[in-house]
């Protein structure tokens, strides 16, 4: 886990128009606890220094394990423990405990609300069910093109889009054609049309596809 001056250099060395940090939930909670009995675990994580982040914080991603099944009270459960701006982050730091050896922030450089996305692999997840208690939560649904291995859908359940490009062919090291990324591009501009923010990763990294694709994508729809 990292500390508070390392959050600190984080925001002071990026960018300061329009750059955000895509934050991934920690595994022991997503993991080891699996989302249950997970309060003191919540609290060590957003006291970690993520308060320091202020208008830099991006989507929270919460990646669960393909080993177990969807459970509907375990995760409306979680989603409603699940701090939806820096305020209520603060109150969750605050049940950090001793394990934070290198120091705990519990006060936010500012005042920021929060979005939170589940990337799902079991296949049980796929369901109407899990998408109604997303919905309910505003939480979104990450669409994960994962060469196939794992479950898909374009499910938008919140006011925004998470999108993680692993590959569309060969899991986590295929180059996304430039069909393919025409494909993303006009899916991208849909999802704005209808009043969605979009946040796209690309995740094809083992041979360094990553840049480039999200360059390419990029100029497709107009950011670069």
């Amino acid at each position: 886990m990292k500390n508070p001056a390392v959050f600190e250099r984080w925001a002071a060395e990026t960018p300061d128009d329009g750059f955000v940090f895509a934050i991934k939930g920690g595994r022991f909670i997503t993991h080891n606890l699996k989302l249950r009995n997970c309060d003191t675990a919540l609290g060590n994580f957003f006291a970690s220094g993520i308060l320091a982040l202020g208008k830099k914080t991006g989507p929270f991603l919460w990646q669960l394990p393909a080993s177990y099944r969807f459970d509907a009270e375990r995760m409306d459960t979680f989603m409603r423990k699940l701090p939806r701006n820096s305020r209520d982050a603060e109150a969750v730091a605050l049940r950090h405990d001793e394990r934070l050896r290198r120091g705990a922030l519990v006060d936010a450089a500012e005042v920021v609300d929060y979005r939170h996305a589940f990337e799902v692999r079991h296949l049980s997840y796929f369901c109407d069910e899990f998408y109604d208690v997303l919905r309910r939560n505003n939480c979104g649904l990450v669409i994960a093109d994962t060469a196939g291995k794992f479950g898909y859908a374009e499910e938008v359940t919140a006011d925004f889009v998470y999108v993680r490009l692993h590959g569309s062919s060969a899991l986590y090291a295929s180059d996304y054609t430039d069909e393919e990324l025409a494909a993303w591009a006009a899916k991208l501009k849909a999802w704005g049309r209808n009043g969605c923010d979009a946040y796209v990763y690309f995740d094809n990294d083992a041979k360094v596809h990553a840049p480039h694709n999200a360059m390419q994508l990029a100029d497709l729809i107009g950011l670069s």
